[in-house]
């Protein structure tokens, strides 16, 4: 086939797929494919899916399916599916949709460049094309999942924890930074996990100091740790270290002892309260960021009220909250999906606008404080920007008066906080 094949990669999904669809697309480059980014202007589409819950999942089917249309009105040629739905389902995805062209799973580079005639460049697996803003990345540490959490399908689709090298990490992020990256956000299954089967102990602290040390990182901020194993140092670590964001991603899940016994989360009720006030007590400023399961299959409305009393006394200062997806094959499967759809929406519904309320009235303390924050946008009279406080995609803004052509994405400047919302703060560039 033609080396200037114009191929779109579409990317559903977390940012673990992200991370995964950029590599693919730098190996596209060097094989001297066109990269497009509209499909219906593409010779060939190739699809990097979604197959975590049933939203998720249908979004995926959706988008492979209006992909075959495109085909069937000759805009394309080819269509290929990759990711966590193929790697998960690919029997029954061959049977129904057998006009999708070739289906590949997880990772599975080498795979998807042969089939458009390329060939893998394996020395620069490590480099990305980079599809976020430039001045911010995300940085995969490590791949799959050794917890045994009882909902959970990603280890059916991701496999096992595989830790990736302390080196070849350091290769990547000196590569983004020499290309304008300032913020790396660490992400994985399990990044608390990092190190247990390479270097024989959890070594993520380790990891983060020396990712520190590349020249022009500013901040790093650590998503997706897990309670159960917090390590003592990373504690320490992000307490002392001025380039790691004062900032938590702690996927929670549940608070009641028996819907946690039951999501086998290998944590108590107390355990995870002596954490969280070990946090606040031990780096000054932090910002704790968690997510809730609600109408998981035991999940009275005892267990439910637990769960909102919680959040009040804990005072998250952010969170995202996902009603139950029963999954095949998973341990909690056999109990059903007991509590109807509607319940469960009621519950997230009490629960946000508990959030809510907690989100305004920690805003309004911020009020006429002075902040740092990054550019990372201008929309309409304001720009758009993050603070440390904030991970981009699922966090509050800063928006910041655009009194001025003078700031430059991508740049930090103290701004002044004048009013806020319940999730988003506005800011006025400080003046000198």
């Amino acid at each position: 086939m033609s080396n200037k094949q114009k191929i779109s990669v579409i990317t559903l999904g977390c940012s673990k797929n992200t991370v995964d669809s950029e590599r693919l697309m730098n190996q596209f480059k060097v094989n001297k494919f066109d990269l497009i980014d509209n499909p219906e202007e593409a010779d060939s589409v190739v699809i990097n899916t979604c197959g975590f819950i049933d939203a998720a999942k249908e979004e995926s089917v959706n988008t492979i399916l209006s992909a075959i249309e495109l085909k069937k009105q000759g805009k394309l040629k080819k269509v290929v599916v990759a990711g966590c739905l193929s790697e998960r389902y690919l029997s029954e995805l061959k049977k129904e949709i057998p006009e999708v062209d070739a289906f590949f799973g997880t990772e599975a580079y080498e795979g998807i460049v042969r089939e458009f005639g390329g060939s893998l460049k394996y020395e620069l697996l490590g480099e990305r094309i980079v599809t976020t803003p430039k001045h911010y990345a995300y940085l995969k540490i490590s791949e799959g999942c050794d917890n045994p959490c009882s909902f959970c399908a990603i280890p059916l689709m991701r496999g096992t924890h595989k830790t990736k090298p302390v080196d070849d990490l350091l290769f990547e992020a000196e590569s983004l930074a020499k290309k304008g990256v300032k913020e790396f956000n660490i992400i994985g299954q399990d990044t608390t996990d990092y190190g247990k089967e390479n270097y024989g102990r959890r070594n993520i602290a380790e990891l983060l100091k020396k990712l520190s040390d590349v020249n022009g990182v500013e901040w790093i901020r650590l998503l997706y740790a897990y309670p159960s194993h917090f390590p003592e140092d990373l504690m320490k670590e992000i307490s002392v270290n001025p380039k790691i964001c004062k900032y938590i991603d702690i996927p929670l899940q549940h608070i009641s002892d028996n819907v946690l016994k039951s999501m086998r989360r290998g944590i108590t009720q107390r355990r995870t309260k002596e954490l969280l006030y070990q946090f606040k007590e031990r780096i000054q400023g932090i910002t704790l960021r968690t997510t809730f399961i609600v109408g998981y299959p035991n999940e009275t409305e005892k267990e439910f009220q637990e769960l909102c009393d919680f959040v009040k006394d804990i005072k998250f200062d952010r969170f995202g909250v996902f009603t139950y997806s029963i999954e095949e094959n998973t341990p909690s499967f056999i109990l059903g999906d007991p509590v109807p759809q509607e319940e469960k929406e009621r519950r997230k519904t009490e629960l946000m606008e508990i959030q809510k309320e907690i989100s305004r009235k920690k805003n309004e303390e911020l009020i006429g404080k002075e902040m740092k924050v990054l550019i990372d946008d201008i929309e309409g009279e304001y720009y758009t920007a993050r603070s440390e406080r904030d991970a981009p995609e699922v966090d509050g803004e800063v928006l910041v008066l655009a009194e001025s052509n003078l700031l430059k994405r991508g740049q930090f400047y103290n701004v002044e906080i004048y009013d806020c919302n319940e999730y988003d703060l506005f800011g006025k560039l400080k003046r000198v």
